[in-house]
């Protein structure tokens, strides 16, 4: 029997940030496995020689990156039992994952939408294309409760199914002794509130003149935030600039505390990557961050900007590493139930299923062969 095919629809990971990591790391799963052969689709292929000036110029960027990847999706998807398709929100819904299910649904392939924006609640109240593409799609899978809450209330049918961790990637670490090393992995621009975190450490540092912060990130917010740095009268606070994976897990290794402030979010991959690395965590209590983190069992929650707070907390940490330690240790654990060999399984088991209905509906004949893969 052969495998199931599957067409991952994605940004690579020159465009760093969940969606692109995520899918790499399904890639890397389904890579040598006995019941599937997946391939990717990026949604940001690289365009002709004579085009690729254009990838620095803004607008002419977006142009000539559709004109190429949109030729690409009919045969890349055509050769697949499966597609699945990452998406966000707003104007990248309109750009990637549109144009890939209205392909696939003219190719006759079942598509499995897997949505990851902590902005699904705006986006899909204003958005009349993006409710009437999910609803349309075979199935819509986001990787935390509070999506699929989220989808509930606009009549929408969401899985569950996790973000994944790569534990050997990120191995854990007690912080003992435990130093006022703070770090933040979130793009410096909305809805990540990275001012709120400045803010927080320079209620931090009053109180410990030693405490570091590195700001790993990039984003139109930048310039502003190094400004306000130099306004607050903070010192070493570190801009590293954007991070590949392997030097991401080197700077959670370095550091000893998580510090996060956005004003909207979803499941971050960041704070996964923190619990697995021993890092406490202080975010702010908004999107599904209270889902994957109960305060004071997990990590410490903040209201929404409230930088004093955050820096109450951190403070709090510090003066009681011993606390800080119990509470990594309890973080790390709810890791393991975000490994690959967790999800491995619920993912065959969804592609199976949406390809069965896909059969099912194509109204095939009933000796048609086994779904590819499925073998329960």
């Amino acid at each position: 029997m052969r495998k199931l095919r599957l067409a991952i629809v994605a940004p690579t990971l020159s465009i760093l940030g969940g969606q692109a990591v995520q899918a790499d790391r399904l890639l890397r799963g389904w890579r040598g496995d006995p019941d599937v052969d997946a391939w990717l689709v990026p949604i940001n292929p690289l365009p002709p020689a004579g085009l690729r000036f254009a990838i620095e110029i803004k607008y002419l960027r977006t142009i000539v990156t559709e004109s190429t990847y949109i030729p690409r999706l009919a045969r890349a998807l055509a050769k697949a039992d499966v597609v699945h398709v990452f998406s966000a929100s707003y104007s990248s819904f309109l750009l990637a994952p549109l144009p890939a299910v209205a392909v696939a649904r003219l190719l006759g392939r079942p598509v499995v939408l897997n949505y990851h924006s902590g902005e699904a609640p705006d986006h899909l109240a204003r958005s009349r294309v993006a409710r009437a593409v999910l609803a349309r799609v075979s199935r819509n899978v986001v990787p935390s409760r509070f999506l699929a809450d989220v989808f509930q209330r606009f009549g929408l049918e969401a899985s569950v199914v996790s973000n994944t961790i790569d534990l050997e990637q990120f191995p854990f670490r007690e912080r003992d002794p435990l130093r006022p090393r703070i770090l933040s992995t979130r793009n410096l621009g909305y809805p990540y509130n990275v001012a709120c975190t400045l803010r927080a450490f320079q209620e931090i540092q009053r109180r410990r003149a030693d405490a570091t912060l590195t700001l790993v990130g990039g984003g139109p917010d930048e310039r502003a935030l190094r400004a306000l740095a130099a306004d607050l009268g903070v010192r070493n606070v570190h801009f590293p600039g954007r991070l590949a994976p392997d030097a991401i897990a080197r700077a959670y290794a370095n550091h000893d505390i998580y510090l996060q402030s956005p004003d909207i979010d979803n499941m971050p991959l960041s704070v996964l990557e923190a619990f697995a690395c021993g890092l406490p965590v202080v975010s702010t209590s908004v999107g599904g961050v209270p889902v994957m983190l109960t305060h004071g069992q997990h990590g410490w929650l903040a209201p929404r900007n409230d930088h004093q707070a955050l820096a109450a907390h951190v403070l709090r940490l510090l003066e009681n590493p011993a606390l800080a330690r119990r509470v990594a240790r309890a973080a790390r654990e709810t890791c393991e139930l975000c490994t690959w060999s967790r999800v491995r399984d619920e993912w065959l088991r969804l592609y199976c299923s949406v390809l069965r209905e896909n059969r099912s509906t194509a109204q095939q004949p009933s000796q048609a062969r086994a779904v590819p893969g499925d073998q329960r």
